[in-house]
């Protein structure tokens, strides 16, 4: 029998943080009699010319889109021809804002049709839509529309709810292939346009309701050629443009009036700063960089219009449900955009950043904006005449404390951060023990002061950022450098703790990283992820037991990542059948997660399951071919199946995935030599040799010596 090389514990549930990185608000002083922002009924406005009746309906949202960042917008440098076409033939909205700065939260504002605060997404992790929210999907579903969803990153991952009501929801974006390279997992716009266009045409001559989202615009900027080529001074327009070449096929034959009528309803879920008021990427503040999105509506026959009127993504859904003759439901904030607003309506828009708040313990950042000024509630608050300063660069607070007034008193009372605790029902309350409030970890201040303010924070957010670049290059000495002197600025910062132990986890210290995280959790400021990966260190030293007890409360939230780090620790335990029973709690919530499959068959493997353990690898390898432990441990079942050729073929996507592989070098070695493949195996044993961590590998080690010199070495 032939069993698994040393230290099988692989990173799992790395934070994915690039460029997700939020920005919080405070309380503002003397804010008190707090209203909702207003909306007005249908009943109270004018309706456009030409309004349509449709039967097909297609949402298309990009990720990190500026508002512009497009040629319609007047940006000259930019190239979007299609997106252009449908703005010049459409009604655009100028004036169209956001309410959050983050992915999921926007799309969940979006689907359901209410704040934030209204349906409980509040940040891109550590939230799921309650499943007694209507969304676009169940409201059209219940009306006899086909649905379909095709999604291009892991932030729109199904266990986030946002897939209820879809009869279709392709989110199989390569999740768990590149762990801790602290990327969120995504595919190219090109992939996701090509299955949405085959759902679309398969199901012509029935109602549709398509949602197309391309991710490709988000940092980090690589777009494809000719892509790449041509904005090699600016690869983020680079890729804006490689996402309008990626639309053309599914946009083109609608535009053309080819097939049903259609309505085609653009936006974006937030821009991108690009270095507006010293932010990188987005997240952080809610400036016009960042809050401000493109929107254009069309459908055939529509008069071309050019409007300065608010639009919110909270009007989108009561849009496309009037669109379509279907009821709203009851109470949304929003009104339907297929209506003139009336003269004296004074629509606002409430809105907020909160990532930096949960993540860091940073001032939660809230504000609303209309009628030409926006309100931003922070520890030093602020106020911006958009119309005669769109860059936000006067603060007008001081000098305006009348519409300062009026806006603060719109801010409503539900949205304040934290939640009230006396406030919270028991489904709350236990996500926030997960995200660390409520239970005594990294709890949230009383009062925020200046210092907690993310104006005064943002070199610490560019540090961030700049660590995660390093990191990526393999320049872990100049990241481990930076990520200390923002722990040293910024004690209480759980997630640089975070990047600090992947610093030193890459480095092969083990364990200094587990010193580094028990740190962070005995200050109460660990992050959940930070906890997950806590646990899954100490189980790799051998202290697996130390680690059931701290990863305990996050797996009472069902959150998919605990419930995957928890199993494997249970096995590393040596309780195989409580770790399968925890894995399998997985697929309650994420049917189609390839890190469980690889981790049962880890556990199958430890049970002497060949045959399981094979089904198992298969299984995850269907949903992600890019998982190199998946390849690993397939080959390890393949073997003591009887297929020593065929385990060293699995083995060798294993190292085309990750050369350096100690745990693969090792088995290619010892099966080669079998086999009688001598230079294979000469060759895998120089490299173990060479690369394997001595702390982890030293009994190997000497084995593999003592193999090289049987070689004539």
């Amino acid at each position: 029998m032939y069993s698994i090389s040393r230290s099988q514990v692989a990173l799992v549930g790395l934070l994915i943080w690039a460029c997700s990185c939020g920005s919080p608000a405070t309380e503002d002083p003397a804010r008190e009699g707090i209203d909702h922002p207003t909306s007005v009924a249908a009943a109270e406005a004018s309706t456009r010319d030409s309004r349509p009746s449709v039967d097909n309906i297609l949402l298309i949202t990009i990720d990190t889109l500026r508002w512009d960042a497009l040629g319609f917008s007047g940006n000259e440098r930019s190239r979007t021809p299609t997106l252009d076409r449908l703005a010049a033939n459409g009604w655009e909205f100028r004036q169209a804002y956001a309410h959050n700065v983050v992915t999921l939260p926007s799309h969940a504002n979006i689907l359901t049709g209410l704040y934030p605060y209204q349906n409980g997404i509040r940040d891109n992790k550590g939230f799921v839509l309650d499943e007694s929210i209507p969304t676009a999907a169940t409201v059209l579903g219940a009306a006899g529309f086909r649905t379909a969803a095709f999604v291009g990153a892991f932030s729109l991952d199904s266990r986030f709810g946002l897939d209820r009501g879809f009869e279709v929801y392709d989110d199989k974006v390569p999740e768990g292939s590149r762990p801790t390279e602290m990327v969120p997992a995504e595919r190219r716009g090109d992939e996701v346009v090509a299955l949405a266009r085959e759902w679309w045409e398969s199901h012509q001559g029935q109602r549709r309701f398509l949602w197309v989202h391309l991710y490709d615009p988000h940092a980090p900027y690589d777009p494809a050629e000719p892509f790449a080529s041509e904005f090699g001074d600016h690869p983020y327009l680079g890729e804006v443009a490689a996402v309008d070449a990626y639309l053309r096929p599914l946009l083109e034959p609608i535009l053309a009036g080819k097939g049903e009528p259609t309505l085609v309803v653009f936006t974006s879920d937030h821009g991108e700063a690009l270095g507006d008021h010293g932010e990188s990427t987005h997240g952080l503040f809610a400036y016009q960089a960042t809050l401000k999105i493109p929107l254009v509506i069309w459908y055939p026959g529509v008069e071309p219009s050019r409007g300065d009127e608010l639009a919110r993504h909270i009007d989108l859904l009561p849009t496309i449900l009037e669109a379509a003759a279907v009821e709203s439901p009851p109470d949304l904030p929003g009104r339907s955009l297929l209506r003139l607003p009336s003269t004296n309506e004074d629509t606002v828009s409430y809105f907020e950043a909160l990532t930096p708040t949960l993540e860091r313990g940073w001032a939660p950042l809230r504000g609303v904006l209309g009628t030409g000024h926006k309100f931003i509630s922070l520890p030093i608050p602020e106020l911006y005449n958009l119309e005669t300063d769109p860059a936000e660069k006067s603060n007008l607070f001081e000098s305006q404390q009348q519409q300062v007034g009026r806006l603060a008193r719109m801010l409503p009372e539900e949205s304040v951060w934290p939640p009230r605790q006396e406030a919270v029902d028991p489904e709350t309350a236990a996500t926030l023990r997960s995200l660390g409030y409520l239970g005594g970890r990294a709890p949230a201040k009383e009062r925020y002061t200046e210092a907690d303010d993310p104006k005064n924070l943002v070199h610490l957010d560019n540090m961030m950022h700049r660590v995660v670049d390093l990191y990526q290059r393999q320049e872990l000495a100049e990241a481990e450098s930076v990520v200390r002197q923002v722990v040293e600025e910024r004690p209480d910062m759980g997630l640089a703790y975070y990047f600090w132990a992947q610093v030193k986890l890459e480095q092969g210290r083990l364990e200094d990283a587990i010193g580094i995280m028990s740190r962070a959790r005995d200050l109460g400021v660990a992050t959940p992820a930070l906890l997950r990966q806590l646990g899954m260190s100490l189980a790799e030293a051998g202290r697996a037991r130390e680690a059931v007890p701290l990863l305990q409360p996050l797996v009472e939230t069902g959150d998919p990542d605990a419930l995957n780090a928890f199993g494997l620790i249970l096995s590393e335990s040596g309780d195989q059948a409580g770790a399968r029973r925890v894995l399998e709690r997985v697929f309650a919530t994420d049917a189609s997660n390839p890190v469980t499959h690889q981790h049962l068959a880890l556990v199958a493997l430890r049970e002497s399951d060949w045959s399981r353990a094979r089904d198992e690898a298969n299984r995850a390898l269907e949903l992600n071919e890019d998982l190199p432990l998946v390849w690993n441990y397939l080959g390890t079942a393949l073997y003591n199946l009887g297929s020593p050729r065929q385990a060293l073929e699995a083995w060798d996507r294993a190292l085309a995935l990750e050369p350096d592989n100690p745990d693969v070098l090792y088995n290619v070695s010892v099966i080669a030599m079998e086999v009688g493949y001598r230079d294979r195996a000469r060759r895998a044993l120089e490299t173990f040799i060479d690369t394997a961590p001595p702390d982890l590998y030293g009994p190997d080690l000497q084995r593999a010596r003592d193999l090289l010199r049987q070689l004539g070495n």
